[in-house]
């Protein structure tokens, strides 16, 4: 048995503007010249377009993660396995950040604290101590696994571990991590529902497969074959 949803029109009032809240509507109607039922067939493209997106960024995150776990393992020195070592693998790393000066002294900082604090929490959270790695490496968000390309994990993690997950002559600010600071900040537009009318989606769908082409051909093929992304730009009102 099937049904149809009510079809939204310009004579719909109250019952929008509590479900969306007015300021939200606004993004839209700006948007739509002002046209309700035009702001509202954007709100529904932009849902779908966040859908398409999210299946694209699921594929990536899933290689870029498994990619990263491989290549620190592969030349892990370390006691037991990196996942079971936040410590080992994220130690306590003395750094400083502020202007200086008597006034703004340069505060030290353990570059270290979010990445160790996480991988903690995530070896928690799969069962302790003893938690297969791969129970450890599928808690650890995106958020994790963003940051560790950032300038400041260059020579703790980037050069002897990160870079063996790409091709050589791969630069990390450039092709990495860049790439993947814009990827990840669209991910928290789409995981927050905030609109998309004014990203480049061609530009991200490029991210996206240039970065999954460093990580393995095969993988952004299959994205290039498989994503919605281009449907989406195409269909949008």
């Amino acid at each position: 048995m099937t049904s149809s949803a009510p079809i939204l029109s310009d004579r719909d009032g109250e019952w929008v503007d509590e479900w969306l809240s007015a300021a939200r509507l606004t993004t839209y109607l700006t948007a739509a010249a002002g046209s309700r039922r035009n702001a509202l067939a954007l709100y529904e493209w932009n849902i779908a377009a966040a859908c398409a997106i999210q299946q694209d960024l699921c594929h990536l995150e899933v290689g870029l993660r498994n990619a990263y776990d491989a290549a620190i393992r592969a030349h892990w020195t370390g006691p037991a396995d990196w996942t079971s070592q936040p410590l080992a693998m994220f130690p306590t790393t003395p750094s400083t950040r502020g202007r200086g000066g008597s006034i703004n002294p340069k505060e030290v900082v353990d570059v270290n604290t979010r990445p160790r604090t996480l991988l903690l929490k995530a070896r928690q959270d799969a069962g302790g101590v003893a938690a297969p790695p791969g129970k450890v490496i599928a808690e650890l968000s995106l958020g994790f696994w963003r940051y560790l390309s950032v300038k400041r994990h260059d020579q703790t993690l980037w050069v002897p571990y990160l870079h063996h997950a790409f091709p050589p002559g791969t630069d990390r600010a450039r092709d990495v991590d860049a790439r993947i600071h814009r990827l990840h900040t669209l991910r928290n537009r789409v995981a927050h529902h905030e609109p998309l009318l004014r990203v480049n989606l061609p530009g991200r769908l490029a991210d996206i497969t240039d970065l999954a082409t460093l990580i393995n051909p095969d993988l952004a093929a299959y994205i290039t074959a498989t994503t919605r992304i281009p449907q989406a730009i195409a269909e949008r009102p």
